[in-house]
């Protein structure tokens, strides 16, 4: 198959008509240029659909939900956004901030949805009501729009069924589906009082957004309560294109108090709250909440504030008694995972923890005792996407055989196979996989950097068995114009001053010559919890840059994700500094290479990379020509009590760690052309981080560039914002970067002479990958 679609290639390169080039406005404003991809992909409890959200054809931004049926193998669209009454509503305050926390504020239509437990219905909720929409149903009837009486936030159907519960005005409310009863659980939500909600740091960094979760026999329902009242109230200035808007917002700055919690347990009839215990000490997170199979016992993992440990606690449902069943230590942190299974039938539970320095599985029965390790060695698991108790095989996914991929791999239960997993998926990529709950089959979606995703079905040991979408690139595809300018990355690793490996990611201008000198698009994350650097389908801007005659360069350096504990752990207590060296690094690499032009190599990043960007430029501007930051953090006295303190502890414990890991206390290196860019109502990465930066540049007598987007929240949103800043990036490269030379720039002889540019020497820190 890999090699029809490389063979595809090689003759579509050998098309003189096919010669396109990919434009900024068409890689934002045009339509998707990924084809006929699909997101949100689910399996029916029943094992019969694959059910996924594909947008229209006329506008990727809105979607449309579709069934993959397993037994016919058709694909067929099973709502359509536009039919429902409220899918042009506005959203709600609320839903707005829900939606940019899970980086789904650009969507449209419908966004989310999820199936009844018998698989026969489908919960769909659309701008604050909700759609139940019944397959079994006649035509013209099947969908019916529940009565809430006002926005339904979090709406999920009850595990067997009888009941569809939400959030509103702060409380928990249930409809039950038989008897069309609608009843509130909860009666003192409002102000800083939240029932059933997840609070703001447990939504953005905790990978948590619900506040409840069913008991499996649909007995009772645990809920998070939370006051945000301790938090103090920060007020900040929302400037939009036609008006001004003051938003007191209790945002929690390192440091500073967090919101007060409980869980308690309520019957879905009603009645009174019966409260679980927490602990004598206040100020820790509830970072998970599980029920066991059996609906007797609720698990729950408690935080302290430092995050330096994470106990799995265990609660006994009838009389509220609890004890704990395992602890986890870090001298640094803990990082939280989703990969606790409570095994049905049987008197034990996976995982997941990083003690050994990566992160592996390991089994355990209920009292607590370790019985054995699932996955062991020097390679990590990125985490659980199936168990088969009756094959007795776990599924997980890594990037074992190569960091830049994700596979999908098989682990025997019984830790006979820890350090030699069994490889299911066979292309060399990236697999993104959904499995049925009973562990028979897996829905794959899979690029590289040469196919466009596609998504298929397969069976449990990976062989294959139908497409849902098999997105050929051919000249029905959208990208298939731009096919004769597409530029294929290179991936490399030069080495850390610590001896650990940094992989990168290269893209060559288009009509490379080795013969000639290329300025440099620099661009990174290079926080935690991202990778960057992977071996999938192409980064439109990236293959734009290249094709306008830049190197593009990526580098994911230590700190990032999927490398282990000592890759990531160098960051503790100081930012900054190792992400700086390792960028370093790439560029010291980059001036070694004949083929680049080593006085023109500017640097792009957003958020955590709009940091780097700040704090390369202020430590390291001699290297550089200039640099682009979009929505930094300068200050981070001014993010988030969670995210911070895992890295930097509190202010109050640790003030030389937070004022040398900002920008503002490095400025008076920074004299390499910079250009600032902020969403003026960014409620992520505040704005004040910039003005801060503005004020700290403009009393040192620094001059710099500045755009900054009304309305624009951390993503940059908005109609036209997106492409707006893409060209202000092109525009920076090709001026103030690139400048005059253009691709007339030859190679010093000499220098090429010295460096052999396809495979670097080990004495110059790179090692070619093929």
């Amino acid at each position: 198959m890999r090699a029809l679609v490389l063979a595809g290639i090689l003759a579509i390169s050998a098309s003189p008509a096919m010669a396109k080039k990919l434009t900024i406005d068409r890689i934002f404003n045009g339509g998707s240029l990924d084809g006929t991809a699909v997101r949100d992909l689910k399996v029916s409890p029943d094992a019969t659909r694959v059910s996924f959200l594909r947008a229209r054809s006329d506008d990727q931004h809105t979607f449309d939900l579709w069934e993959y049926s397993i037994g016919d193998q058709h694909i067929r669209m099973l709502v359509d956004s536009s039919r429902l009454a409220a899918s042009g509503n506005e959203l709600t305050e609320a839903e707005q901030a829900r939606r940019e926390r899970e980086r789904t504020a650009g969507m449209h239509g419908i966004v989310d949805y999820q199936w009844s437990p018998d698989g026969k219905k489908l919960l769909i909720p659309v701008a604050g009501t909700l759609y139940l929409y019944a397959l079994d149903a006649p035509k013209g009837h099947a969908v019916t729009a529940l009565d809430t009486g006002g926005d339904a936030l979090d709406p999920r159907i009850s595990p067997r069924g009888q009941y569809v519960s939400y959030v509103q005005d702060q409380n928990l409310w249930v409809i039950d589906l038989s008897s069309g009863e609608t009843r509130q659980l909860t009666h003192d939500g409002g102000g800083t009082v939240h029932n059933g909600e997840a609070e703001f740091v447990a939504q953005e960094e905790m990978e948590r957004s619900h506040g409840y979760w069913w008991a499996p026999d649909d007995s009772s329902i645990a809920y998070e309560r939370y006051d945000a009242s301790p938090v103090p109230v920060t007020r900040r200035m929302e400037l939009y294109a036609d008006h001004t808007a003051v938003v007191e917002q209790r945002y929690p700055f390192a440091g500073d108090p967090n919101v007060s919690v409980k869980l308690g347990l309520v019957a879905p009839t009603g009645g009174a709250t019966r409260w679980i215990d927490l602990g004598n000490d206040p100020d820790f997170y509830l970072a998970r909440v599980k029920w066991l199979p059996d609906g007797k016992r609720l698990s729950y993992q408690w935080m302290p504030r430092d995050q330096k440990s994470l106990q799995l606690r265990l609660v006994d449902i009838a009389t509220l008694k609890q004890h704990v069943l395992l602890t986890e230590k870090s001298s640094t942190w803990i990082d939280l995972n989703k990969d606790l299974r409570f095994l049905a039938g049987k008197n034990a539970f996976l995982w997941g923890s990083d003690r050994s320095g990566y992160h592996h599985l390991y089994l355990y029965s209920l009292d607590g005792k370790l019985m054995h390790p699932v996955s062991s060695g020097d390679w990590n698991l990125d985490g659980v996407l199936a168990v088969d108790t009756r094959k007795g095989l776990v599924y997980v996914s890594s990037n074992r055989d190569f960091v830049p991929d994700r596979q999908v791999y098989a682990l025997r239960l019984d830790g006979k196979s820890a350090d030699h997993p069994q490889r299911i998926t066979t292309r060399d990529g990236t697999h993104q996989t959904v499995f049925a709950d009973n562990g028979s089959f897996y829905v794959d979606t899979f690029s590289d950097p040469n196919t466009p995703p596609q998504v298929s079905v397969h069976r449990a040991d990976g062989s294959f068995l139908a497409w849902i979408e098999e997105n050929r690139l051919d000249e029905n595809h959208p990208y298939w114009p731009y096919m004769d300018s597409h530029v294929t990355p290179e991936f490399g690793q030069i080495k850390a001053d610590d001896g650990q490996m940094l992989y990168y990611r290269v893209y060559k201008p288009l009509d490379f010559d080795p013969d000639k000198h290329y300025p440099v698009f620099d661009t990174f994350y290079g926080g935690p919890h991202v990778q960057m650097v992977t071996r999938g389908w192409v980064d439109y801007f990236a293959e734009y840059m290249a094709q306008q005659g830049f190197v593009v360069f990526t580098l994911d350096n230590r700190g990032m994700a999927r490398r282990g504990r000592r890759f990531s752990d160098v960051i503790d207590q100081q930012l900054g500094v190792a992400e700086v060296a390792d960028q370093v690094a790439g560029i010291d690499w980059l001036k070694q290479q004949p083929w680049v032009d080593g006085k023109r190599i500017g640097v792009f990043g957003w958020s955590y990379g709009g940091y780097m960007t700040l704090m390369l430029l202020a430590k390291d501007s001699t290297d550089l020509a200039g640099g682009v930051a979009v929505a930094p953090v300068t200050d981070w006295h001014l993010y988030d009590t969670f995210y911070t303190e895992r890295y930097l502890g509190r202010p109050q414990d640790n003030a030389a760690g937070y004022t040398r890991s900002s920008p503002l206390a490095w400025l008076d290196g920074l004299t390499a052309p910079l250009t600032l860019v902020h969403g003026m109502a960014d409620d992520n990465v505040l704005f004040l981080n910039s003005t801060e930066l503005m004020a700290a540049l403009q009393k040192r007598g620094i001059q710099f560039g500045l755009m900054t987007y009304p309305g624009g929240k951390h993503g940059l949103n908005l109609p036209g914002q997106r492409s707006h800043v893409y060209h202000l990036i092109d525009d920076f490269f090709e001026h103030t970067v690139k400048g005059d030379c253009g691709s007339q720039c030859r190679v010093d002889p000499a220098k090429k002479a010295a460096t052999n540019p396809s495979t670097p020497s080990p004495d110059e820190g790179g090692v070619g990958i093929d």
